[in-house]
């Protein structure tokens, strides 16, 4: 396990984030503790428990910090230490206390809107540029460096690329359009004429019907916390018709009120509670298809531990005529590779011209999972062997017909053709918990 270049890869990250000034006249530093002190007062303390903190927890682990006990919701020891910890990496004093500045630091703080009058500009710093950097995370758009808080050329790069997405003139600046594309800035009230008015007094005037704009909620553009948008919208309603209160409404608005509901509606369900709208929470309302409607097998494990990523390349072009029949997770050379699902090693190769070192893992009722390109088999790992889900059967590597680190992984549903695994993959997408698990 390459455990130590992962967490010097983390460091290094965490290092080089940057961290906005604090003003340096008096009264500047006044006012900038009194809101440090009055945001404080509404964070998770030592001690507490509840959807607060498993966000924290979650974002704690997502940096690459290890929380003993795992991710509980409770705010105990063990949350203190990974707290410290990563508070000394970032450069902050490691109190274990979650302040305003780590907290902004994990993403937990609120985006704030902008007005017309602090669009932040190239060469600016500060909470506006730090509420602009965020807003571009949140609506998918990756910001070099993350939300450092300093407007410079790789927000101006994400600007551009937010703009081009979403049809705008790809300006790279601040404008009024991409402040209320992004959620930044409320839309402006068109007011009816005064000759209008008089006009609808003077003879009946039938309410049109208003149309709800259609929800287009896919399982890669999932709702996240600070977007402003019809989704988020179809997303309260849709909590709202499950029975689940959403404090304000349904506003389009996905701030702490909808995090807040979203756990009531996991907890009520029987649901990992992360207050996060993940695929499977998205399913059980009905905003996106279950596997179970697209006759998909759900995973029991994720099959890659620690960092990775992945995207849909399904019947992406390969050598030879070929078309790619998996999903690559790309990661670290020696991240443990999980059983997706309890059941036999029905085979094991080393030395294939394409997969390399792989092996067939055979659930059940016949659906067979492929994994190629291993470093190398778990120890003692054998044809016929039984496992558990979870269980560790081999390292990520790059032998076979790659260069890149990376597990190819084929879902072949009772025995049958290959099916597209992206979504049976992102529906237990874990690929920023590095913490081991526990081995059966």
């Amino acid at each position: 396990m390459n455990s130590g270049i992962i967490r010097k890869a983390i460091v290094a990250v965490a290092v080089s984030l940057s961290i906005a000034t604090l003003a340096t006249s008096i009264s500047a530093t006044s006012v900038a503790a009194q809101s440090v002190n009055a945001k404080s007062a509404s964070l998770p303390q030592l001690g507490e428990s509840g959807p607060e903190v498993t966000r924290m927890q979650q974002a704690i682990v997502a940096r690459g910090f290890t929380i003993k006990g795992g991710i509980d919701g409770s705010f105990g020891p063990a949350t203190q230490v990974a707290l410290k910890s990563l508070q000394k990496v970032a450069g902050f004093a490691p109190t274990g206390t979650l302040d305003a500045k780590t907290a902004k630091f994990l993403g937990l703080v609120d985006v704030a809107p902008l007005s017309k009058s602090n669009f932040p500009t190239v060469g600016a710093s500060g909470d506006a540029v730090w509420s602009l950097q965020q807003a571009l995370i949140n609506n998918g758009v990756q910001v070099k460096g993350g939300a450092d808080g300093k407007f410079g050329l790789a927000t101006s790069i994400a600007l551009g690329k937010f703009q081009s997405l979403k049809g705008l003139a790809v300006t790279k600046t601040v404008d009024e359009s991409t402040a209320i594309a992004l959620g930044l800035l409320a839309a402006p009230v068109q007011k009816a004429s005064a000759k209008k008015t008089v006009a609808a007094a003077s003879a009946p005037v039938i309410a049109p019907v208003v149309a709800v704009a259609p929800s287009t909620i896919t399982i890669d553009s999932l709702p996240v916390r600070g977007q402003k948008s019809d989704n988020v919208r179809a997303l309260q309603n849709a909590l709202i018709n499950a029975g689940i209160e959403v404090k304000g409404g349904a506003d389009g608005l996905f701030g702490v009120a909808t995090s807040v509901s979203i756990g009531k509606f996991q907890s009520a369900t029987g649901l990992n509670v992360s207050t996060v709208l993940d695929a499977p929470t998205a399913a059980a309302l009905g905003l996106i298809p279950s596997l179970a409607e697209l006759g998909l097998p759900t995973l029991q494990a994720f099959p890659v531990q620690g960092r990775c990523g992945f995207t849909d390349t399904w019947g992406a072009a390969r050598g030879a005529g070929r078309s790619h029949e998996g999903t690559d997770i790309i990661g670290a050379r020696g991240l443990a590779l999980y059983a997706a699902m309890d059941g036999t090693i029905s085979k094991m190769t080393t030395g294939g011209a394409l997969g390399g070192t792989s092996l067939r893992l055979t659930a059940a009722d016949g659906t067979y999972f492929y994994y190629a390109h291993l470093d190398a088999f778990a120890a003692n790992l054998a044809n016929g062997q039984v496992v558990r889900a979870g269980q560790i059967v081999g390292y990520l590597g790059s032998t076979g017909d790659t260069n890149t680190p990376h597990l190819h992984f084929e879902v072949h549903p009772k025995g049958g053709a290959a099916v597209n695994p992206y979504p049976i993959l992102k529906a237990v997408d874990a690929c920023n918990v590095t913490e081991l698990l526990p081995q059966p």
